[in-house]
């Protein structure tokens, strides 16, 4: 059995009493790759799901992946804001009861006007929303990094994490480590003939990550699993944890390419926030871009892995693994198929 951490636990009369057979789920955050993902889960599971998404057009039109493209048509999707609370109600539960909330939702940025707008506040709502519908479960996709939170949006999980505990519902709090999207961005830096950036040798950090579709079924799982519920859970993918250079190594390997690393000093990246930070006192996008600067600097320098507070260390070994997909199968498949790897507002190279 995984070691999990534990937190504290509902008083037993609000204890879970899940219903037998299918669930009634409510899904956020499902256009997103991984919320693509767990929706494929929930409905391999057998559930039954509602989205609630915001219009992206005014078609109301959804870019799903190929693996959702007949989940989407399949499930019942709704369109709304979900920061608004008075949308969260009518447009999105609509006064019905669900067995079940799911999130995979988090800002785009991690800017703090977003992050706390989307981690805290949505969330926030949401919660409120659920509870007046009878919800007694949610899942949370959170975050490996709030362990040691630096940024705004690590404090605006941790806000929503302690009001979720605090709530009387039954919740799983899902922190997984980096996910095979935000380790794949440098792939077409290589085909160009690029190095592989590092920050200093290249060893810093590491992590054990895991592939979306393996943290969805995880996901999915906590809907079922005693085991995991009324928890915390860090989670990783399968095998021992990699740094930054074994992932460039891998990478060169993969291509029969020649290794070629340029080694960027951590100091470097101090710079760039200290002026970007001057140059935010007084434009608001560049206070962005310094909070994107302060964001990069923390992947640098920190490792997504279980953090022990009192040997103040990261352990790799106290990590839990799940799944079956390691991420350079995941690489093999990006190299030979050509695709790409958009990572939107979380580039940093």
């Amino acid at each position: 059995m995984l070691t999990m951490a534990r937190a504290a636990k509902n008083p037993p009369e609000l204890q879970y009493q899940q219903p037998a057979g299918p669930l009634r789920v409510m899904l956020l955050g499902a256009t997103g790759t991984v919320g693509q993902a767990t929706l494929a889960a929930l409905l391999a599971h057998g559930h039954h799901v509602t989205c609630f998404v915001r219009a992206i057009t005014n078609n109301h039109q959804i870019r799903p992946t190929s693996l959702t493209a007949d989940a989407f048509a399949a499930v019942d999707v709704r369109y709304g804001d979900v920061t608004q609370l008075g949308s969260l109600r009518s447009d999105g539960f609509r006064g019905q009861t669900f067995d079940a909330l799911v999130s995979c939702l988090a800002s785009r940025s991690g800017a703090p006007d977003d992050a706390w707008a989307i981690d805290y506040r949505a969330h926030a709502n949401a919660l409120q929303v659920a509870r007046e519908a009878g919800t007694q479960h949610m899942v949370l996709l959170s975050a490996i990094s709030v362990q040691k939170p630096k940024l705004a949006f690590q404090h605006a999980k941790l806000a929503f994490e302690r009001d979720l505990i605090e709530s009387g519902l039954t919740y799983s709090i899902v922190r997984p480590t980096a996910l095979f999207k935000s380790l794949s961005g440098q792939i077409a830096r290589i085909r160009k003939g690029k190095p592989f950036l590092v920050f200093g040798d290249g060893t810093l950090t590491s992590c054990k990550p895991i592939s979306d579709s393996d943290l969805a079924d995880y996901l999915a799982r906590c809907l079922v699993d005693k085991n995991l519920q009324n928890r915390i859970l860090p989670i990783g993918g399968p095998g021992p944890a990699i740094t930054p250079l074994q992932q460039g190594e891998a990478i060169f390997a993969l291509m029969d390419k020649k290794p070629r690393f340029r080694h960027v000093p951590v100091g470097f990246l101090d710079v760039i926030i200290k002026s970007l930070s001057m140059l935010g006192v007084v434009s608001s996008k560049m206070a962005g871009k310094a909070e994107l600067a302060r964001i990069g600097r923390y992947y640098a320098t920190e490792s997504m892995l279980h953090y022990d507070a009192a040997a103040q260390k990261y352990d790799a070994d106290a990590t839990p693994s799940t799944g079956t997909e390691h991420i350079f199968q995941f690489y093999e498949r990006l190299i030979k198929s050509r695709d790409s790897v958009d990572l939107g507002d979380h580039s940093v190279f």
